[in-house]
């Protein structure tokens, strides 16, 4: 199937002379996950995951993705054609310089200008300006090939009450534009989902587990232009427009819109804004290419955020430990799969009121599909669960007060040293980082190496951030906040960590073949004490779910390791024992035991 729809794009690309063509995941906003019509990537490749980019020249097809995916892309793409490339390890170009390398003279790029940013668009000109070649985008060459392409989405639109979101939308409108003053903007042009639907407190459908509304945004001093489906429109929804000063406009027309902005002085985010957006818009205005001011704005939650994501936690982890209850207890004694397990957790999700969805598919890997960092079980891959070795879950919900995210590693019966060395030493890493004091002013850069000491000190090391910045009621992954070593073209010294801001907290280790641990959970940041050496940080524990002490060894534990698991521990059980009664709330009282 992938070799005869590669040789179908390859006779598109011949026909209007394209050498390279690439394909990203991506859909017209740089949304992190994408609706079904934008799964291009996986319909050229066959590879699934959520993230990777497809390069296909006249004999060749390459499928680049991180660390995460490199197990699953392997097997994915047996008998594809296309090679893997794993991004980041030694001798492996990365998309650009595999690009450049094989770009002949006078050679043409193709892509599609919706699903490639306009920073990264202005690099692929370059290159072919290098080799004296040119740029193809004014066509989606995978649309003309994929007959049976599903439909863009067009879900309901409903508003989030500021009981909520904490903040109104008038409020939240008045603080962009004063951003846009201090910037010397006249006009802001945003295109990321994640941050439309915080500024207007709406929210939608569109990508599944992603309540966002496909759709562009223009904001002025005097107006604000909404432009989508419109036919998702209901009056409820714009009698609260209209109260908000907010007018609409069709989705497809804001192309044309930018067109009008002659000599303007245009705010707009290039790495999130698309290279058709940027061609369109005209020689006379004035760019200022910036992140979105929304960006951290939606980062740092308000104190209603905050404590509306306490009490969803508090569901989430009711329906956790009873799931982790009836799996402790049942496993080898009743019929269970990686697929049945999840489902049932899932069940225990839905029966917590306000639960609106899963913030995204369940993770759920038995034994070597644990390693597997981003495995989803399939009908074909999925196997019983034995009362023996471990089983990976990561999973999380939206709910009205607040989404989450959280990973668990289950001992499902005797487990071996070499499983209780690294479990313990996962569980180390996490407690340490979530102990950690700090001076503002810190980042993720500074303080992930607090969870990494206890892998580097004994040679290991696992191939993805330590944390990530967690939406409100919004993409489960969310920036700017992170845990990890690296910076990022933005922000190359990583994000600040302010008050408010909650970010995961999700070691793990993965030995391929075998099995995978991750324990992951929610940290807000908080301010401590003042002094006389400045103000100082500290994290709060939003996840209240017992780590597996059946797969710990407290020898490899420092007094003060074990002091912090048993404290958290203490607070599971304050927290989730009013909900759980008899045999459950037993359960609770021996999984929170002190060691």
């Amino acid at each position: 199937m992938i070799p005869e729809r590669l040789a179908a794009l390859r006779q598109e690309m011949e026909k209007r002379d394209i050498a390279v063509y690439i394909v990203p995941t991506a859909d017209f906003h740089e949304s992190e996950y994408v609706g079904e019509y934008f799964k291009a990537r996986r319909f050229i490749t066959g590879f699934t995951g959520s993230a990777g980019t497809a390069v296909i020249t006249r004999t060749k097809a390459g499928l680049w993705t991180d660390g995460r995916y490199f197990v699953q892309a392997a097997k994915q793409l047996e008998g594809t054609t296309v090679t893997l490339y794993r991004m980041g390890e030694e001798h492996v170009p990365t998309v650009d310089e595999y690009v450049e390398q094989t770009l002949k003279e006078g050679g043409t790029i193709g892509f599609d200008g919706r699903v490639v940013n306009g920073r990264w668009g202005a690099k692929l000109q370059q290159i072919a300006e290098k080799k004296h070649g040119k740029l193809y985008v004014q066509e989606d060459l995978i649309g003309q090939i994929w007959k049976d392409r599903p439909p863009m989405s067009k879900e309901p639109v409903w508003i989030l009450d500021e009981a909520y979101s904490g903040r109104s939308t008038k409020d939240k409108l008045a603080a962009v534009r004063e951003k846009m003053k201090e910037k010397g903007a006249e006009v802001h042009l945003l295109a990321s989902l994640y941050d439309i639907a915080w500024l207007l407190n709406v929210r939608g459908n569109d990508i599944s587990y992603v309540p966002v509304v496909l759709s562009y945004l223009a904001l002025t001093q005097e107006q604000c232009i909404w432009f989508l489906q419109e036919e998702v429109v209901d009056d409820t929804l714009r009698e609260y427009l209209q109260k908000n000063g907010i007018t609409t406009r069709p989705y497809e027309a804001f192309y044309e819109y930018v067109k009008t902005l002659e000599n303007q002085t245009i705010l707009l985010n290039r790495a999130v804004v698309n290279t058709k957006i940027c061609n369109n818009l005209p020689e006379s205005a004035q760019m200022i290419d910036a992140e979105d001011p929304t960006l951290e704005m939606k980062a740092v939650k308000n104190e209603t955020e905050i404590s509306n994501t306490r009490k969803a936690h508090v569901k989430d982890a009711v329906a956790m430990c009873r799931f982790m209850y009836w799996l402790k207890k049942n496993v080898g004694k009743i019929p269970m799969t990686e697929i049945s397990a999840s489902d049932y957790l899932e069940s225990l999700r839905r029966e917590q009121e306000g639960l609106l969805d899963l913030s995204f598919d369940t993770i759920c890997g038995y034994a070597d599909h644990g390693a597997i960092v981003h495995y989803a079980a399939t009908p074909e891959s999925d196997v019983p669960l034995k009362p023996e070795g471990l089983l990976l879950v990561d999973s999380g919900g939206h709910y009205l007060e607040g989404t989450t995210d959280i990973t668990r590693t289950f001992a499902l019966g005797p487990v071996t040293e070499e499983m209780k060395a690294d479990f313990t030493r996962v569980c180390r890493s996490n407690m340490n980082l979530a102990n950690a004091r700090f001076l503002y002013g810190c980042s993720g850069m500074n303080l992930d190496i607090i969870a990494r000491e206890p892998f580097w000190e004994a040679g290991l090391d696992f191939k993805h951030g330590t944390g990530h910045g967690v939406g409100y009621v919004l993409n489960v992954h969310e920036g700017p906040n992170a845990f990890r070593y690296k910076g990022t073209e933005d922000r190359p010294g990583g994000a600040v960590f302010e008050e408010g801001m909650v970010t995961t907290d999700e070691p793990g280790i993965y030995i391929e073949g075998k099995y995978g641990i991750r324990l992951e959970n929610e940290l807000v940041c908080q301010k401590g004490e003042k002094n006389e050496y400045g103000q100082f940080m500290y994290f709060e524990n939003l996840t209240y779910v017992p780590f597996d002490l059946d797969a710990i060894d407290p020898k490899q534990m420092t007094e003060v390791e074990k002091k912090r698991l048993n404290d958290y521990h203490a607070n599971v059980y304050k927290v989730v024992s009013p909900y759980l009664q008899g045999e459950e709330l037993a359960w609770l009282k021996e999984a929170t035991r002190a060691i």
